[in-house]
């Protein structure tokens, strides 16, 4: 059984985020992490192979800055098989369809089961990539995952929805996004870290990728950036000291009447 994990680095916000001219993220000017949900994404595939090490492989594939090899190199120290990085000048500045496009690209010159992405990464939160790839695959896809079990040649996944969940089933080859809250990843090794870094990462270019120059890069992207800040810290706010309980009802209630929300 064959599995691949798509990861993203993303900024590490605790370092400070730092933006181009043109609105897009410098990541090469910013300290990165692996994408926390694409961790707990990871640690699923891992577990996954746990059960049979000897007949299931795992492979990480991350689209970025050639750095993002470090990501690569992590997933190898946790106990991935492979990493593959895609990297080319002519991919910077996508959006989340030409992403998807790039990475469903790659995937398409590759063998898989099982395609496991995160929900969503913390420098976007669009949600949309994993979905995006199985459209482009043409393949399953199961989002929100709490829980993955595989049954012969098919996944079951506890899936996560609003106030209760559902256990859905599907043939592979499939996809599914996972959430942070999947599980605890588990840490690298200091052999790991060893051999990670004595491991060949694959590097792919646009040469590698099945896919059409107008859906990759800044050209390939419908979504154009109006805006982008770091976070804004919101002032103080109105402050009041009522008398009584009473004067607090009534000021928040005309409050709530200004706003027109009663």
């Amino acid at each position: 059984m064959k599995i691949v994990v798509c990861v993203k680095q993303v900024p590490d916000t605790k370092g400070g985020v730092k933006f181009k001219p043109d609105g897009t993220l410098d990541r090469a000017g910013m300290l990165a992490i692996m994408n926390p949900d694409d961790k707990a994404g990871l640690e699923g595939a891992l577990r996954i192979k746990d059960t049979d090490p000897e007949n299931i492989t795992v492979t990480v594939v991350t689209m970025g800055l050639p750095k993002a090899d470090a990501v690569l190199r992590e997933a190898l120290a946790m106990g991935a098989d492979e990493g593959l990085l895609i990297t080319d000048r002519v991919l910077g500045g996508a959006d989340t369809w030409a992403t998807s496009s790039t990475i469903a690209g790659a995937l398409k010159n590759m063998e898989y089961d099982l395609i496991i992405t995160g929900r969503q990464a913390i420098d976007g939160d669009t949600a949309q990539v994993g979905p995006q790839i199985s459209e482009h695959l043409g393949i399953p896809v199961i989002s929100y995952a709490e829980d993955i079990k595989i049954e012969g040649d098919e996944v079951v996944v506890k899936r996560q929805y609003e106030d209760r969940y559902h256990i859905v089933r599907a043939k592979m080859p499939c996809l599914i996004t996972a959430l942070a809250e999947l599980n605890d990843p588990r840490y690298m090794t200091p052999g790991g870290i060893f051999d990670a870094f004595k491991k060949e990462v694959t590097v792919w270019g646009r040469a590698n990728l099945d896919v059409d120059d107008s859906n990759i890069g800044m050209k390939g992207s419908p979504t154009v950036i109006a805006k982008a800040s770091d976070k804004v810290a919101k002032g103080k706010g109105e402050v009041f000291t009522p008398d009584s309980p009473q004067e607090a009802v009534d000021i928040i209630a005309g409050k709530l009447l200004e706003k027109h929300v009663i």
